[in-house]
């Protein structure tokens, strides 16, 4: 009986073992197959030797803008706002003053969905849609795309390659989105912040309250705030940004 025990035991913990060794012979797999073509597609962290980028997903927080707005512009920093498409179609009037503020615009894709689960065409309709709808109000053709979740895969990195985008990251996530505490995100915009950084938040009435003292910090330790398209440098190969007179 103690045998047949022992050997049953044995050959479970022999099957948890090739399940692990499967699973993570199967996720490096993919990670190395994402990584192998992407051309510096995929980027997690800026070139800069003396600035950081600050970041803003926008799909709502629309109320708090406008004060975000404000407080950019009392320390000159220059940001990059991903916005999504449904977002765009509801104010255009904010992406205009975001715009006309000196800010980057960049694509958050249209209807915020997961995209390592569309297919390739899912991805580029997804991706291009929200470009469309930002040039047709604002004359601005972005060229950085950041996918909701952070959720991609080799189908997303192709339909960025074929759009000619750049699929952007982040070196820092302050989590802004889940925890309501304006020092909590104060800490992780911050802490061991160094040169390059892409630091991404979304506009919370926390991130708003922790906004000035982050940009402070930033400044004490002599980093500047610039677009993620200047902080990626020579990475970029297309003009970000681009705004043309519609009228």
């Amino acid at each position: 009986m103690r045998k047949r025990i022992f050997c049953g035991g044995f050959v479970n913990c022999c099957l948890v073992v090739v399940f692990i060794c499967v699973f993570v012979i199967s996720f490096v797999g993919n990670t190395q197959m994402v990584y192998s073509n992407n051309d510096n597609i995929v980027v997690y962290k800026g070139n800069s030797q003396s600035a950081v980028s600050v970041m803003f997903n926008v799909y709502w927080g629309t109320e708090y803008l406008c004060q975000i707005l404000e407080i950019l512009d009392k320390y000159q920093a220059t940001c990059t706002f991903f916005v999504g498409g449904t977002w765009v179609a509801q104010h255009p009037e904010i992406l205009k003053l975001i715009v006309d503020s000196g800010h980057e615009i960049a694509n958050h894709g249209y209807f915020h969905k997961q995209h390592s689960i569309l297919s390739y065409e899912q991805n580029i309709q997804e991706i291009d849609a929200c470009s469309k709808l930002v040039w047709e109000y604002v004359g601005v053709k972005p060229s950085l795309f950041a996918p909701p979740s952070g959720d991609f895969d080799n189908k997303t990195v192709d339909a960025c390659k074929t759009l000619g985008y750049k699929l952007i990251m982040w070196s820092k996530d302050t989590i802004d989105w889940r925890d309501k505490d304006d020092q909590v995100i104060l800490s992780r915009a911050t802490k061991n912040i160094s040169a390059g950084d892409l630091v991404l938040m979304h506009p919370t009435k926390y991130t708003l309250l922790a906004l000035e003292q982050i940009l402070q910090h930033y400044k004490s330790v002599g980093l500047s705030v610039i677009t993620v398209s200047e902080n990626i440098g020579e990475l970029c190969n297309t003009s970000n940004n681009t705004k043309v007179d519609l009228d």
